[in-house]
């Protein structure tokens, strides 16, 4: 005889079977893919987009050789290696290195100095009600407002520099990061802090050195799902003003219709926010496994 759990909270069956039923491996509401088929469908998307992109371009270079559109696995290659290996004539650089040097210096100083100003002002904002009142409805109308949209403002201000490029970096992360850790602040168990105020620590003792460590985390977290959109602001920044960077080169190269240069360039960008996102999200793991323990009991479950 079959037997099924209900779901909690309506009939029906609910995501664990007895008997002889099994658990879907791909589809339906309780399906539960195993490790080596989440790996096989994860593949899938990725190698459907690379077969059409190889047919359409086996296609347009067979009926012009010298088309530039969708250019073939050996020219992206070609041209990448030339960018990773051969000196510049002009700068005696290699142009890939120096442009990864160039906006990573960029990504690093504006998401850095967004993610301390972002602590610093959403701790204090989630715990104290005075300072929250005062700030919490401007930082608000900040975070509406859309950084790109102010970047002409940037470069007036502060020229066509680093200092713009980083600028816009900051504005665009650091209104998120500074609301994200606010409502983690706001998450700590008020009988916590009445429990520390109680054996004598100061306001700021519960602060810095109770709630502090608590928000790390979510910082960390925030700032990994913040990297997209400083992806972003980086690139129109340069493509814009710049005379090195990754967004300069792609704009530069735009010209001369070298997508040979270009496809190469956008998947190496997405190569080091991939890295990015997972050493950060490997750390808070490592550091905080605490942290993800509802999450990891909600999967098991």
């Amino acid at each position: 005889m079959e037997r099924t759990e209900a779901a909690p909270g309506g009939p029906g069956p609910g995501p664990v079977a007895m008997g002889s039923a099994r658990a879907p491996s791909f589809w339906g509401l309780h399906a539960r893919p195993g490790s080596r088929a989440r790996w096989a469908l994860g593949a899938v998307p990725f190698v459907l987009t690379l077969a059409v992109y190889l047919g359409f371009s086996r296609a347009r270079l067979r009926e012009n050789p010298m088309d530039k559109l969708l250019p073939s696995p050996q020219a992206m290659a070609e041209s990448a290696g030339r960018m990773a290996a051969e000196p510049d004539r002009r700068t005696g650089e290699r142009l890939l290195w120096a442009d990864t040097r160039a906006s990573l210096r960029r990504l690093g100083l504006g998401v850095g100095t967004g993610a301390l100003a972002g602590l610093f002002v959403g701790l204090n904002l989630g715990l104290l009600p005075g300072p929250a009142a005062l700030l919490q409805p401007f930082l608000t109308a900040v975070s509406i407002i859309p950084p790109l949209a102010i970047l002409p403002i940037l470069f007036i201000a502060f020229g066509v520099d680093e200092l713009s490029k980083v600028a816009l970096i900051f504005i665009g992360t650091f209104p998120v990061i500074a609301r994200d850790v606010m409502r983690a602040a706001r998450k700590t168990p008020a009988e916590q802090v009445v429990k520390v105020l109680t054996l004598g620590a100061s306001p700021l003792e519960v602060i810095y050195r109770i709630v502090l460590p608590q928000v790390l985390p979510a910082l960390v977290e925030t700032v990994r799902l913040t990297l997209g959109g400083a992806w972003l602001y980086l690139i129109a920044a340069e493509a814009i003003a710049a005379e090195s960077g990754l967004g300069y080169r792609i704009f530069l190269m735009r010209r001369y219709l070298a997508m040979d240069v270009i496809i190469p360039y956008a998947l190496w960008i997405t190569a080091i926010g991939f890295a990015l996102d997972w050493g950060l999200k490997t750390l808070t793991r490592r550091l905080y496994p605490w942290y993800f323990a509802d999450e990891e009991e909600g999967s098991e479950s």
